[in-house]
C-alpha cells in the first residue's frame, strides 16, 4: 500500500518573537531558523516517519532543490515533485514565548504543478492506496476525482480554509480533517454540522482538548483527550497528526488506533521547535511514555 500526497512544500523561515507585533509595532525577532516545511512536506514526513511508502506531488522552483534532497532523506518518494518557474514556496513563521504561532505563505510553485504531472502520478496508484490532498496547492478537486474514480481512500486536510476548495472536493472524500475553527467555517460554507456531512470519517481537532472522530455512518461521536504536555512550538502538530493518521490506517490499523498513535506523535511534535525536520519517528512515539 501507498499513500500520494499532492502537497506543497515550502521553505519554513521561523523567527522567535517577544510578543506577536502590534499593528505598525517593529520588533526585533530573538531567534531565527530556516526548516524544510509547507504542509504537504510536513504530512509526508510525518506519514514516512511513520512507516508508510510516500510519493509526494508537488513542485518546487529552480531554487528549491534543497528541499527535494531534504524529502529524501526523510525516506519520502520525491519522482513527482517537478521544476517549474515560479518559486518555492515559503513561509514566514512567527512563534512567541507559548508556542503560539502565526504564519505568511507565499504559494509560489505550489500553485503551479502541473496537471499532467498529478495524472501521471496517480497512474502508478493501485486500488486501496490513499490520496491525501490539501489547500495549498492546485488542482486538488481533479486529485480527488480520479483517487474516487481509482478506488483510492481519499483524505482531505481542509487547510488552509477556502469554502469554494473544499465543497469542490466533498463528493469525493473518504476522509475529512480539519480543525475546530476550519469546522465552524465549513458549517457556514454548508449549512450542515460536521456530523451532517456525506464524508463517512470526519476527524475534528480540538487543540489543547484532543480530537473528536464522527463516523457520519453510525453517528458515533468519540473524543480523544489531548496528551498534556508544555508546549514550545506548536507549527507542524496538526500535520504531523494527520500523517500519522493516514500511515496508521496504510499500515492496517484500526481508525481509533491510529487516532491514538497521532495524538501521541502530535504531542511529541508541540515539544520541539520546527516543522519537518523534527517530526518525531515511529520508534519515538512508541517509546514515548506519554498518553
Amino acid at each position: 500500500m501507498a499513500i500520494w500526497n499532492l502537497g506543497s512544500i515550502n521553505a519554513d523561515m521561523v523567527y522567535s518573537l517577544p510578543h506577536f507585533p502590534a499593528a505598525g509595532e517593529t520588533l526585533a525577532a530573538t531567534g531565527f531558523d530556516r526548516f524544510l516545511g509547507g504542509k504537504g512536506a510536513n504530512m509526508s514526513v510525518a506519514a514516512a516517519r511513520a512507516g508508510s511508502h510516500v510519493a509526494h506531488i508537488g513542485a518546487v522552483g529552480a531554487d528549491g532543490s534543497w528541499s527535494i534532497r531534504r524529502l529524501m532523506e526523510y525516506g519520502v518518494d520525491t519522482r513527482h515533485i517537478v521544476q517549474v518557474p515560479e518559486p518555492t514556496g515559503q513561509a514566514l513563521v512567527f512563534v512567541d514565548p507559548t508556542g503560539e504561532n502565526q504564519i505568511v505563505i507565499l504559494p509560489g510553485a505550489n500553485r503551479a504543478i502541473p496537471e499532467t504531472a498529478i495524472q501521471a502520478a496517480l497512474a502508478e496508484a493501485a486500488a486501496g492506496d490513499t490520496l491525501l490532498i490539501q489547500n495549498e496547492t492546485n488542482a486538488q478537486a481533479m486529485a480527488a476525482r480520479i483517487g474516487r474514480d481509482l478506488g483510492l481512500r481519499v483524505a482531505y486536510a481542509a487547510a488552509p480554509f477556502e469554502a469554494t476548495a473544499v465543497l469542490a472536493v466533498l463528493a469525493f472524500l473518504d476522509l475529512l480533517i480539519l480543525n475546530e475553527i476550519e469546522a465552524q467555517q465549513l458549517q457556514q460554507a454548508t449549512g450542515q454540522a460536521p456530523e451532517a456531512l456525506r464524508v463517512r470519517d470526519v476527524i475534528v481537532t480540538l487543540g489543547a482538548r484532543g480530537a473528536r472522530h464522527i463516523d457520519t455512518g453510525t453517528g458515533e461521536i468519540r473524543d480523544y483527550p489531548a496528551i498534556p504536555v508544555t508546549p514550545v512550538d506548536t507549527t507542524g502538530a496538526g500535520d504531523t497528526f494527520t500523517g500519522y493518521v493516514l500511515a496508521g490506517l496504510d499500515r492496517g490499523m484500526a481508525l481509533p488506533q491510529a487516532i491514538s498513535q497521532a495524538m501521541r506523535a502530535a504531542a511529541i511534535m508541540v515539544t520541539r521547535h520546527g516543522t519537518a525536520d523534527v517530526i518525531p519517528d515511529l520508534r519515538d512515539v512508541q517509546e514515548s511514555r506519554l498518553g
